[in-house]
């Protein structure tokens, strides 16, 4: 019904700089919660980033504050994640993630993409 599309990834050195987008598509709510998580290998799931669609309210991760931003775009239906002062520790494969909830669930997920950060 909804599917979500993550591009951006890549390579980045410590200290750098990389932008994620997510492109959204199919039947759309106005009460959406748009997330970003995380998940390294060997390793649980994380949650790093929300943003309600409607009014743009934000929510960050406490490894992730002050580093990254998350954002949207309403008439080109897609989140960003800005993510600044890259660390090693930041490398994995990133996720947008689609709620209908209010958070409670995400019940839509892109296929992913994969941040390396070297140092």
């Amino acid at each position: 019904q909804v599917q979500m599309v993550e591009s951006g990834g890549g390579l980045a050195q410590a200290g750098g700089s990389l932008r994620l987008s997510c492109t959204a598509s199919g039947r759309t709510f106005s009460n959406y919660v748009v997330g970003w998580f995380r998940q390294a290998p060997g390793k649980e799931r994380e949650f790093v980033a929300a943003i309600t669609w409607s009014g743009g309210d934000t929510s960050y991760a406490d490894s992730v504050k002050n580093r990254f931003t998350i954002s949207r775009d309403k008439a080109k239906n897609t989140v960003y994640l800005q993510m600044s002062s890259l660390k090693p520790e930041d490398t994995a494969v990133y996720y947008c993630a689609a709620s209908v909830t209010a958070g409670v669930r995400f019940e839509y997920w892109g296929q992913g993409t994969q941040v390396t950060v070297s140092s």
